[in-house]
């Protein structure tokens, strides 16, 4: 069918629903109006039933038609709610003639509600005998038709409450999220971890690299930028006397989009007084195996891109970055290496660099190109390169380095962590040298909170988008999100001609 005559079909079946819409008006029912008192969702009332005991349990359900089986003087119906589906099962005379012929007129994609008894079918599923029923939505447009609906992904992202109605893939993985973000809290609070909220409005942008978006506050007269991390201000936090903290929030980097990028993004950030980075894995492997466990009833997921299975509840290995460094390069002397030389080997293993990167760029290339992507299992690399964070504590037995670990899964970084610094002045000294000419880029506040004193911490940071992909097996980042950043139609538009 084409895209002409499916608008034509759907403009016909706005029209048919406006005009019954104008009848319901006219005869003094307005379903806008209407209300119902659900006592039950969808599974709750499956499970309310008594089995062998039919008609035993009264129950009042709603939700949107998405199923009409007409048998002439009965109905067979489903409704779909925050649950699931469940069937509704209406007689001409149960309900009465008039009802009757007022359900008939009803639409796929109407909300109703119905209260009635439950019974078992010849078939085994539980279903409302329906005894009464309410209108209280009318739906003027309709759904999407199940194989011909939602199939372009773009409308996908741009209608997604439809696509939540009609696939039920999207409602379960969506879900899944919801459960996932509530356990992490759950799990948090239940180790004396303290959720708090930080500004997203901020005068400066720090706690990572990135380029913010910039906004101006009318009131005040001043330009902010809207965060790009969670955590110079729950450091403060530290420094304020709460010795665990951890806050679940959003993050904007004006940046791109990719499969595993969003510019707005979800991060949890914790902080614990008196750990460190090994304390941080031992927090992460718990919470993960926890997940695993208690939401998804498994220890072992398959990951999508590579058809591998991730053993959660196995070993977790811990690697050197330089370690891996090596062994990718096949250079046991790669660090020591002269820039020119280190250039060749990148290209040799078909990095593409640029010749004014730093030499540490340069290696991170090769990692996040050439080793990230193959490390499936859970892999905490350990030891990082100074200049790759500045808010890190450096190693003492290898003072180029620093106490952090980025936990890889999935051939992502899910969840990087470090021991935090909490020396101010050499803080202070990290930051300029990361800042170099901008120096009004540092955020002199905080390095005055850590003069004021903060204790030694352990601090990780978790992506909730990345988690989320790595946990349901979805495709993209926009799989996991609601509602992604999109371009407008008009600009896709132009891109195609």
């Amino acid at each position: 069918m084409s895209d002409s005559s499916i608008h034509d079909i759907s403009h016909d079946q706005h029209a048919v629903r406006r005009q019954k819409l104008a009848d319901l008006r006219a005869a003094g029912f307005d379903p806008f109006r209407a209300s119902v008192a659900q006592t039950h969702f969808s599974a709750a009332a499956k499970a309310a039933y008594v089995d062998g005991q039919d008609n035993a349990v009264t129950v009042s359900v709603a939700g949107r038609l998405v199923t009409i089986r007409d048998m002439g003087k009965s109905q067979f119906v489903k409704i779909l709610d925050q649950q699931g589906q469940i069937q509704l099962y209406l007689k001409k005379d149960v309900v009465g003639e008039d009802a009757y012929a007022a359900f008939k007129k009803l639409d796929l994609g109407d909300f109703v509600g119905a209260t009635g008894t439950l019974f078992k079918t010849k078939t085994g599923e539980i279903t409302v005998r329906v005894e009464r029923f309410t209108l209280v939505s009318k739906a003027l447009r309709p759904l999407p038709e199940k194989w011909h609906g939602l199939s372009d992904p773009e409308q996908v992202y741009r209608q997604r409450y439809l696509d939540l109605v009609v696939n039920p893939e999207s409602r379960q993985r969506l879900m899944l999220r919801s459960r996932i973000i509530s356990h992490i809290r759950r799990f948090l609070e239940s180790r004396d971890f303290l959720e708090v909220e930080t500004p997203t409005l901020q005068g400066v942008a720090g706690g990572a690299a990135a380029r913010p978006f910039t906004t101006h506050h009318n009131a005040l007269g001043i330009d902010f930028v809207l965060r790009i991390s969670l955590e110079l201000y729950l450091k403060r936090m530290l420094v304020g006397g709460y010795d665990r903290v951890f806050e679940i929030g959003r993050n904007f980097r004006n940046e791109g989009i990719s499969r595993r990028h969003n510019p707005e993004f979800t991060m949890l950030e914790v902080y614990q007084a008196y750990s460190d980075y090994r304390g941080m894995m031992t927090l992460v492997r718990d919470l993960f195996q926890s997940l695993c466990r208690d939401v998804l009833g498994t220890m072992k997921i398959k990951h999508a891109d590579s058809g591998q299975e991730i053993d959660f509840g196995g070993e977790w290995r811990e690697v050197r970055y330089k370690d891996l460094i090596k062994e990718a390069t096949g250079d046991p002397d790669w660090f020591a290496r002269p820039k020119a030389e280190k250039i060749a080997g990148a290209e040799k293993l078909g990095c593409a660099v640029n010749p004014a990167w730093e030499e540490f760029e340069i290696t991170n290339e090769i990692f996040s190109k050439k080793i990230e992507p193959t490390l499936i299992q859970p892999t905490f690399v350990t030891h990082l390169p100074k200049e790759l964070c500045p808010l890190a504590k450096l190693s003492l037995d290898d003072p180029g380095t620093i106490d952090v670990f980025e936990l890889t899964i999935g051939g992502m970084e899910i969840a990087p962590a470090y021991s935090e610094q909490n020396d101010p002045d050499v803080q202070r000294h990290m930051f300029e040298v990361q800042a170099g000419e901008e120096k009004q880029n540092i955020d002199q506040d905080f390095l005055l909170a850590l003069e004021h004193g903060m204790p030694p911490a352990g601090g990780m940071g978790i992506g909730i988008d990345r988690l989320c992909i790595l946990l349901t097996g979805a495709e993209s980042i926009r799989d996991v999100i609601l509602y992604p950043q999109l371009r407008t139609k008009a600009a896709n538009e132009e891109i195609k001609n």
